[in-house]
């Protein structure tokens, strides 16, 4: 799900030897050159029934689930019956999660979210074959920077005994068992869990939680430390300062009237984050939730999931508000093309109101008089 591993393209020697694009036999030849952890004839088994697969190229073009709003999408992906089975899971592994955030400083409601909604606590794991999937995605000219390297690291999987270029499945993109990793980070980042000797985060539960733990300790995660609050707002409040770009202690908030709607806002840097613009659901973000972007790209998706785990240590269902209609599909498209033609970076016309879009909407708005709450009008749109 719009997976951007950041510490990879740092730490991993992008191959970029093999061409993306044109033939794939003679991209798998370049790849077993690259695999030079590898003898030719291991290289050969590995990648000997390895193909191309159109499905993932579809999955990877086709992302509408995150066009919905927040409400919709977080209605979509929370039940009741997520919340039991989360709140099941935290009292049946609950010395799994007590270890989890004494060793790597990560809360149980974190790691439950993700757990939940990558593969619905382990229920779903993806059935598509990862090599396959890794080796489609490496081949193709979006993101071979990101999924060379990963293929590679699947080969060094392969040698350890962790992974079968045949039989491993996950998800379209390559991640793999129940909280969704890549090859690298399992490599780098995998924790024997349950003390077999191997990282498997398809069947051992303990694995699967601490590599995650891991994982998001290594992303910058903040131990002891909030992530995401709900607040309440005053009319008054100055709305071109709100969003990610912007941050100001908690006690700086609450002097221009913003209050927590539980316990108190902590005295650590924060932005005011409003999904569907001021008259919607509004919240609070400290540094830990800017870390969650590491796990996963999207705004709608890391915003419920962050969302998500304070309802499952008993936060109240949220406030939606009373929000302006999203813009239709063409008429986002049309208003980032119109931005774009103004010069902001949109990240491409694709009907998604992402960060980049929300923050060039909100100077538009400042430039035109508007509200700058970053949720976009009919009447911005008529303006631009």
């Amino acid at each position: 799900m719009r997976r951007i591993l950041a510490l990879l393209l740092l730490t991993a020697s992008p191959a970029l030897a093999a061409p993306c694009g044109g033939s794939f036999t003679a991209f798998i030849t370049a790849m077993k050159a690259e695999a030079t952890n590898l003898t030719p004839s291991e290289a050969d088994r590995f990648f000997q029934n390895i193909a191309q697969d159109p499905k993932v190229l579809k999955a990877d073009r086709a992302q509408g689930v995150f066009r919905k709003t927040f409400t919709d999408f977080s209605r979509s992906l929370i039940s009741q019956n997520r919340i039991d089975n989360g709140r099941a899971n935290a009292k049946k592994y609950a010395a799994l999660f007590d270890q989890a955030e004494t060793d790597y400083g990560i809360p149980s409601g974190i790691l439950l979210a993700f757990w939940a909604f990558e593969t619905d606590y382990g229920s779903f794991q993806g059935d598509f074959n990862t090599a396959n999937a890794l080796a489609t995605l490496a081949h193709d000219c979006r993101r071979p920077d990101l999924f060379q390297p990963q293929l590679l690291a699947a080969t060094q999987l392969w040698q350890k005994g962790m992974f079968d270029p045949n039989t491993t499945t996950g998800a379209w993109a390559g991640e793999i068992g129940m909280v969704q990793m890549l090859p690298y980070d399992i490599l780098t980042r995998g924790v024997d869990g349950d003390g077999d000797g191997k990282v498997s985060l398809k069947t051992s539960v303990p694995d699967a939680i601490l590599s995650g733990a891991a994982m998001l300790r290594d992303l910058g995660w903040r131990a002891n430390e909030p992530w995401l609050q709900e607040v309440t707002l005053p009319q008054t409040l100055p709305w071109e300062k709100t969003g990610l770009r912007t941050t100001m202690t908690g006690p700086e908030w609450a002097a221009l009237g913003v209050k927590p709607r539980n316990g108190s806002l902590a005295n650590l840097p924060a932005s005011i984050l409003l999904p569907e613009g001021r008259k919607g659901p509004a919240f609070i973000a400290y540094p830990n939730y800017s870390t969650l972007f590491n796990w996963n790209q999207s705004f709608v998706y890391v915003t419920t999931a962050a969302y998500f785990a304070n309802r499952l240590v008993g936060a109240p269902v949220f406030n939606p508000g009373n929000p302006d209609p999203q813009l239709s599909l063409d008429d986002t498209k049309t208003l980032q093309e119109k931005l774009q033609k103004r010069g902001y970076d949109v990240g491409g016309i694709d009907g998604i109101l992402g960060t980049n879009t929300r923050d060039a909407v909100r100077q538009e708005q400042l430039r035109l008089g508007l509200p700058a709450d970053a949720w976009p009008t009919p009447e911005l749109l008529e303006k631009l």
